[in-house]
């Protein structure tokens, strides 16, 4: 394990990293004293648990009638929470996390149509920040009471700069980060304020997994690569590394990261559909709400074997239908049925793994398994019979997985493994073109006047940085832009295009035109370029100006960041440049 460093700084801090999962959710810390080695601590006591605590709570929250949050966490397991919900008719809101997820994201339809919608006049940022609010209290509560000698006084003195991690999977990028975002300043976890704002991170599950591992004693050879799976409740993220310097082990990505939608959450589904064909017109049939819930709370974890038959106790000694495999409230099914329940996940984990594996820059010979449904004594079982048959091994941590990205978390900020990443789609802007009458593309397409009196083609797609380009975080790409205009431009605004589809060189937009969307949109203050500009004038008479300037961009990082950068006599000057996302898909 590598030997972390003493933190640098001058005055006490506080790391936060919190996990929201599709299925349950973590929170990890640490406690930053100037001169010594920070520690990762868990958040291992929350409200209605039982004795011992855990590290993980339900991702789950009643609201009444009123739209007010009534229970949260573990406290809806509780009896009486469950009783009094039903009486009053609560609403009882999960998988909420996957309202986030990418419009363009790869989901099929099936899955689409199964996650729950949210209470009348709730978004999904609502239901996000009151989320937030609850894990932040709890983890405010649990510091201030374990922290010795007096957790109040330190929680007081560092409140208002705490650093806080936000994990969230392979496949969301600047729209979802953005969303986050305002759920955490809705929470109270920081102000709307750049400050503030700048206090909140981010990290892929993927990468967060990799930082859980390696200070759980991962070593890899320089020659080697090894791919990350992170199994959780919603997604599968995966990650494939290799070492780009053992002696600061530091870690470069060397495919591009992926997300699937065949978490834990999946099998319980399959199991559902089972139940209520099986059930259908019998006595049985109102029961099979409770029986999903108690596969999926224990039968589904302790499933082991397809060879052997599993069982759900669900009822009591009275409840018997030997015709439906019912007995002394317990029914009984085959494990190959179980499986059946299962392989849907087992098979998007394998071509993921494959896929990764062939688009490697090194060679990949180990996975290592981890997050909740890495546990499963069945899939871990069935994904090294099936990699062994590609020559891959595949390795679960010997500790509990299912905190492996809130204890991550933290670890990516206290320790950075990671120095470059790989782009997962190509980016550019729309623009035009000088019209040359020779190029047929050109021709088929036709012209239009410019201001300054050029002929050019519109539709071209400028490329900024192509899909699968290794990225160092501190990398700019720089792409020039010539505004022309009958004023004086006070601000400029950008669109950045993403590109999703399989061409390595996209030039033009109206070409595979549904793989062009939107990623972002970048504005800035040109003010103070207008100022120095002089007049020109077009063949027509008309005065015009021209700014040019380069928009600057840095991918490497896990947020992308904008500015922009213009010539001013024979000094080169940058200016500050906002991104701004489009709403997510249930914002």
């Amino acid at each position: 394990m590598p030997q972390r460093k003493s933190f640098a700084g001058t005055q006490q801090g506080l790391v936060l990293a919190i996990d929201v999962g599709t299925t349950y959710s973590g929170c990890s810390f640490s406690i930053l004293d100037p001169g010594l080695v920070p520690e990762i601590k868990g958040v291992t006591r929350f409200p209605a648990q039982a004795p011992g605590g855990s590290s993980k709570i339900p991702s789950v929250l009643y609201y009444d009638s009123a739209g007010q949050v009534r229970a949260v966490g573990a406290e809806t397991l509780l009896d009486t929470v469950i009783e009094q919900a039903e009486d009053e008719q609560w609403t009882k809101v999960e998988w909420f996390k996957l309202h986030l997820r990418p419009k363009s994201s790869k989901t099929p339809l099936r899955i689409h149509q199964q996650i729950l919608s949210l209470p009348p006049d709730k978004s999904v940022i609502d239901v996000f920040a009151d989320f937030l609010r609850y894990l932040f209290s709890c983890c405010r509560t649990f510091i201030e009471e374990t922290l010795l000698p007096d957790g109040k006084s330190f929680w007081e003195s560092v409140k208002d700069r705490i650093v806080f991690v936000l994990s969230h999977p392979n496949g969301w990028e600047g729209r979802q980060q953005s969303s986050m975002r305002r759920a955490a300043v809705l929470a109270g976890l920081a102000p709307d304020s750049p400050e503030g704002q700048n206090r909140i991170l981010f990290v892929t599950e993927g990468e967060a997994s990799l930082h859980f591992c390696i200070n759980n004693g991962l070593t890899v050879q320089e020659d080697e690569g090894i791919i990350i799976v992170d199994a959780g409740g919603g997604t599968i993220d995966l990650s494939a590394y290799s070492v780009s310097n053992a002696d600061t082990n530091a870690f470069e990505e060397i495919s591009r990261s992926e997300c699937c939608f065949a978490g834990s959450i999946f099998v319980t589904k399959e199991s559902r559909v089972y139940f209520e064909d099986k059930l259908q017109g019998t006595r049985f049939e109102e029961d099979v709400p409770r029986i999903t819930e108690c596969f999926d709370q224990t039968t589904k974890l302790q499933f082991r074997d397809s060879d052997e038959p599993s069982y759900v106790k669900f009822g009591g000694l009275r409840d018997r239908e030997p015709n439906l495999d019912i007995r002394s409230g317990q029914m009984k099914i085959p494990g190959t049925i179980v499986a059946r329940f299962f392989q849907p996940s087992v098979n998007a984990m394998l071509k993921a793994v494959v896929e990764q594996r062939r688009e490697a820059r090194k060679a990949i010979t180990t996975v290592l398994l981890v997050g909740g449904f890495a546990a499963s004594p069945f899939m871990f079982t069935k994904l090294k019979d099936d990699l062994g048959q590609l020559g891959l091994s595949i390795h679960r941590p010997d500790t509990h997985v299912n905190k492996a990205v809130a204890d991550g978390g933290v670890s990516f900020y206290l320790d950075h493994f990671v120095s470059s990443r790989v782009a997962r789609y190509s980016y550019g802007i729309e623009c035009t073109t000088i019209y040359q009458s020779s190029n047929p593309e050109h021709r088929r397409r036709g012209f239009l006047n410019s201001i300054e009196g050029s002929f050019r083609v519109k539709n071209c797609f400028s490329l900024i940085l192509r899909k699968g380009v290794q990225i160092t975080e501190l990398q700019e790409f720089r792409n020039p832009f010539v505004y022309y205009s009958y004023h004086r431009l006070q601000s400029m605004t950008e669109t950045i295009l993403e590109y999703r589809g399989i061409d390595k060189d996209p030039s033009w937009i109206d070409v595979d035109c549904n793989m062009y969307s939107t990623a972002c949109i970048v504005t800035a203050d040109t003010s103070k370029i207008s100022a120095t500009l002089v007049p020109r004038r077009n063949p027509s008479g008309y005065e015009y100006f021209q700014l040019n300037f380069d928009v600057v961009l840095l991918f490497g990082l896990t947020e992308l960041k904008a500015q922009i950068a213009w010539q001013e006599n024979v000094r080169f000057c940058r200016g500050p440049a906002q991104i701004v996302y489009e709403p997510a898909s249930d914002d």
